[in-house]
């Protein structure tokens, strides 16, 4: 996980800054510093090119004669604190408040001498890139791994419920067919999160022991589903089955007598013809010895005495869903992927902005939605797959964009709300009151900061003593 969060952070927080640091050279704007991640007291390394020679510095290997006091000449680093990064450029009112320089006549090479035009593209380079880098990873991921999924429809034996689902009102064996007005085609449990949440579906259209009906969906689920404790909670999964595919080492029920292929139909005589049924009677006979009744060659019947482990299991795989169900795969040429990508990106802002007025109007509280870097990273997953880890760093991409947009000072939107404040009224805010709102700014956004992070904290500890 962190591996993979370190280097989705460096690609995105790179390509960011490149975003301001470009539209600023070609405009003549001096930018003295490009730096990934923050660097508070010292960087881990830095470098300046000077009359054609690098010259470099770090904390392993420190050059003495490395120039301080060159602001001509941009330098290149890597800080130490991973929480974003910056480019310094001057005769602007950033994060690093540098407020002796603005305190001397305005120089042509300046920010602030600049037309608002010039000063706005070079404010809104940074998150142009990342919402083209977003739709772009977006687009690449559809083109080289296309997509595959479970159609609604061939869940053939109904839905097994989870405990949140049976609240809601679901039961074994129901066939979803909608969602609110959203017709339910993909089979995953999380769209009924999305639409609960995002778009207060109201009501699951179901069939029930052949009856279609209607289910009402309380209001109090948008909290709930929203809740931290819940977000990675099983509503309800296809019911399958069990079959045995295949044993693990020193297996129970292979020692048993139990084969490849058999069908497990019931456990100490209560039948369970399907997999979760088994499962939900096995984790309460842990180390007990019982009987499973299988059903060997479709026609045999036997019955096998086993000894359950210390976890309520018998040492076997069962057969997974692309075992009974027909998936569907879409695949997409690169003509194809560009416009499906633009749209499955905006799809996601759609769905963040909606979030956000769904918190704003309290029906979401935000220290349930809110999340540092261990929850970024838990998104990941604990394996390096290519295709997750390029759809995460799209999804990130995007998200940064978005933040990056809100009119919060120290921001690139707060920058932005200001330059489209002085186009329209032709006066430009004083440097006085930029930095105050700067000044501001930068704490509000720490402070979210550590607000995030400390939720993460909060729930590890949470979790260290099992509560």
């Amino acid at each position: 996980m962190a591996g993979q969060l370190t280097l989705s952070l460096m690609i995105l927080v790179t390509l960011h800054e490149l975003g301001h640091f470009l539209p600023a050279r070609w405009f003549n704007t001096r930018v003295e510093k490009f730096y990934l991640f923050f660097d508070p007291w010292f960087a881990v390394f830095k470098a300046r090119k000077i009359n054609g020679r690098w010259n470099v510095a770090s904390i392993f290997n420190k050059n003495k004669e490395y120039p301080e006091d060159r602001k001509d000449v941009t330098e290149y680093g890597i800080g130490w604190l991973p929480l974003g990064g910056y480019v310094k450029i001057a005769g602007m009112i950033d994060e690093s408040m540098d407020t002796e320089q603005m305190k001397g006549e305005p120089q042509p090479w300046e920010f602030r001498s600049k037309p608002a035009w010039q000063r706005l593209i070079i404010m809104l380079g940074g998150v142009t890139v990342n919402f083209i880098l977003g739709f772009f990873l977006y687009a690449m991921v559809l083109w080289v791994w296309g997509e595959q999924y479970l159609p609604a429809e061939n869940v053939k034996y109904g839905i097994y419920v989870d405990s949140l689902g049976m609240d809601m009102g679901l039961r074994d064996g129901d066939k979803i067919k909608a969602i609110g007005n959203q017709a339910f085609i993909k089979f995953n449990d999380r769209a009924i999160v999305r639409e609960v949440i995002i778009n207060n579906a109201n009501r699951l259209v179901i069939e029930r022991d052949g009856n279609v009906m209607d289910l009402p969906i309380d209001k109090k689920f948008v909290g709930i589903l929203s809740k931290r404790d819940n977000k990675n909670k099983v509503i309800f999964g296809a019911r399958t089955p069990f079959i045995v595919n295949e044993f693990g080492k020193d297996s129970p029920a292979e020692k048993a007598g139990m084969q490849k292929d058999d069908r497990v139909i019931a456990f100490n005589d209560a039948p369970t013809p399907y997999f979760h049924e088994f499962a939900k009677l096995a984790r309460q006979h842990k180390n007990d010895e019982v009987k499973i009744t299988v059903l060997r060659n479709t026609t045999d019947t036997v019955d096998l005495n086993v000894k359950m482990t210390e976890d309520g299991k018998i040492g076997v795989a069962a057969k997974t869903l692309d075992n009974f169900f027909d998936f569907k795969r879409q695949d997409y040429t690169i003509a194809e992927a560009i416009p499906a990508g633009v749209t499955k990106g905006l799809g996601f802002l759609n769905d963040q902005a909606k979030a956000f007025g769904q918190m704003f109007r309290g029906r979401i509280k935000v220290s349930e939605s809110l999340g540092g870097l261990g929850s970024i990273g838990g998104m990941f997953g604990g394996e390096w797959i290519w295709e997750r880890f390029w759809l995460m760093t799209a999804i990130l991409s995007l998200v940064l964009a978005f933040m990056n947009l809100l009119p919060i000072p120290a921001l690139d939107g707060g920058h932005v709300l200001f330059l489209l404040y002085e186009m329209v009224s032709g006066r430009k805010p004083s440097d006085k009151f930029l930095e105050y709102a700067t000044t501001f700014g930068f704490i509000l956004v720490l402070g979210l900061i550590v607000f995030a992070n400390g939720l993460d904290i909060w729930e590890a500890i949470k979790g260290w003593f099992g509560k």
